[in-house]
């Protein structure tokens, strides 16, 4: 039976609020019953009642329905947050301490003070906060991760991460809306590019080495004039376990379309992921040939098995990723209503805990920049 599922932001012509939409039913495990979709409260009412909520559950604002969802018998299961950087920790805090579940987009907060909050609320409240990595929910990362978790690679030296989009490259967008709010420190934080995307290159980077980020140095530019953060960044770091690591990430990379890469070098072989090509993950062992994994080949690992949907040759991509965090949230909210442990496969599930260490290494890299590159250890 369908979980009911709320959603803040992502209003009309929302990118990422489709997306979400689309993954949560991609297994029938939520259903969408609430909505506070947009800034603009006709906007969001109208908007949520097209896409079939209920006029009672078509709400303004996330502050009415808050208040709304408390009072129901059948309140939402879940709440994701899908709203403009800053908003998140009074958002997320809100429906945490009020008992519910919450998804939130990421960066989880701007500030490594306020993720800390909210790590402490979900702690002490029992609750479930995830924040949505989505790519770590594509089949072949999450085979990348078991590959390196089961030893088939050796001891991890260096891993490269890159995330280098060419999309906000034309100074003539600057008044377009679903671009200015991201280099505007009122409503983005701190930072631009890094704390947008190349804070999702950093994340899988520690997914699939099993390691944290423990220090960094970095480069940032804004080579678009006018705009106060960056929209270009190099940031090297060093991980929990000795790794070495390099990120490259970017905004206005014209040519590049997506632009998110991984690749892993171990002293047993090296592995290498496209997001562009999630099908395939590279494999190449010392002294041998490089070969292809496919997606949905037999004798892929568990958490690849539990990730695919469809048989070997079929596209499967990005609503498939975030539907496998969802997917993986609803069996720990069943495990949870049930009062049994969840199956450990659906564990990997970014957490806040996540989210704060992915803050943190935003506010190190921040702060590193303004200090022409010194190394910051992350506290």
């Amino acid at each position: 039976m369908s979980m009911n599922w709320g959603l803040i932001g992502g209003g009309e012509g929302s990118q990422i609020g489709a997306t979400h939409r689309i993954a949560a039913g991609l297994d029938g495990a939520f259903r969408l019953a609430a909505g506070a979709l947009d800034v603009d409260a006709a906007r969001a009412r109208d908007y949520a009642i097209r896409l079939g909520i209920a006029a009672d559950r078509a709400y303004g604002n996330w502050h009415e329905m808050l208040d709304g969802e408390k009072a129901r018998a059948d309140r939402v299961a879940l709440v994701t947050v899908a709203t403009p950087n800053a908003s998140h920790f009074d958002i997320t805090r809100a429906f945490l301490l009020a008992g519910f579940d919450v998804l939130c987009e990421k960066p989880l907060t701007t500030t490594v003070q306020e993720a800390e909050e909210i790590v402490r609320i979900t702690r002490e409240t029992g609750g479930i906060c995830a924040v949505n990595y989505g790519y770590s929910g594509y089949a072949l990362v999450r085979h990348a991760r078991a590959m390196v978790a089961r030893g088939d690679l050796g001891a991890i030296r260096v891993v490269m991460a890159e995330f280098a989009h060419g999309h906000h490259a034309n100074a003539a967008d600057a008044d377009n809306p679903r671009v200015r709010w991201r280099y505007d420190p009122k409503l983005a934080g701190i930072s631009s590019i890094v704390a947008d995307c190349g804070i999702h290159a950093l994340h899988l980077a520690s997914f699939i080495c099993g390691q944290e980020i423990a220090s960094v140095s970095a480069d940032f530019a804004s080579t678009v004039p006018g705009r106060e953060l960056e929209d270009d960044a190099l940031v090297a770091f060093r991980m929990t376990a000795g790794t070495v690591g390099r990120l490259w990430t970017s905004a206005v990379a014209v040519g590049h379309m997506h632009g998110l890469n991984v690749q892993v070098f171990g002293e047993k072989g090296g592995i290498r992921w496209h997001q562009e090509q999630p099908n395939q993950l590279y494999w190449t062992p010392v002294g041998g040939a490089t070969s292809i994994i496919e997606r949905g080949v037999a004798g892929l690992s568990p958490e690849a098995d539990r990730a695919s949907r469809v048989t070997v040759g079929h596209a499967e991509g990005f609503f498939g990723a975030f539907g496998n965090i969802y997917m993986d949230l609803a069996e720990r909210l069943r495990a949870k209503r049930e009062k049994r442990k969840p199956d450990p496969l659906a564990l990997s599930c970014p957490s806040a805990e996540d989210g704060l260490r992915s803050v943190a290494a935003v506010q190190a890299a921040v702060m590193s920049a303004k200090s022409r590159g010194a190394w910051i250890r992350l506290s």
